[in-house]
């Protein structure tokens, strides 16, 4: 099972961690103490959405409530 999820590093002692979310954990079975392997690629930021990303959200979102907002212009 795959769990793609964007965690903040913290500072654990001298060192740096990422944390797992608990219902991640619940989700895929994995206890403290197990064996994971990670894939680490730091990102802009989260309060900074790619605008295409943005975009494409909002182009989907008019896409399905087309007819919604349709029929709230008419009001």
């Amino acid at each position: 099972m795959t769990i793609k999820s964007i965690q903040k590093v913290i500072k654990v002692g001298s060192s740096a961690g990422v944390t797992i979310p608990a219902k991640d954990m619940n989700h895929a079975g994995i206890k403290p103490g197990d064996e994971v392997e990670i894939t680490v690629k730091k990102i802009k930021s989260i309060n900074q959405p790619n605008n295409d990303d943005v975009i494409t959200a909002a182009q989907n979102v008019l896409k399905r409530y087309k007819k919604d907002f349709e029929n709230l212009a008419k009001r």
